[in-house]
């Protein structure tokens, strides 16, 4: 049995953000889906059953950088300012 890839009109990739760029295809037990332009891939069962995947790294999903303790601004008037009275 061959493998039919189709793409998917309109559907944008999770990882780069690109639009029409994702194509899926299935076997006897799980569907895919893959972006031609990252090489991103993903799956799912199709009886529906979760996989034990850990969290996708997407564009969106990225690691926070580490937040160091912070002071507050201070903001202190423009001394070449006119300031207009209303």
């Amino acid at each position: 049995m061959s493998i039919v890839k189709r793409f998917v009109a309109g559907a944008v990739c999770p990882r780069c953000g690109e639009m029409d760029t994702i194509r899926v295809y299935r076997n006897e037990i799980r569907e895919y889906r893959e972006c031609v332009k990252c090489d991103y891939v993903d799956g799912q069962n199709l009886d529906g059953s979760p996989d034990p995947a850990e969290e996708l790294a997407t564009r969106v999903t990225k690691k926070p950088e580490s937040v160091s303790a912070s002071q507050p601004l201070k903001f202190v008037p423009n001394p070449g300012l006119k300031r207009r009275d209303h």
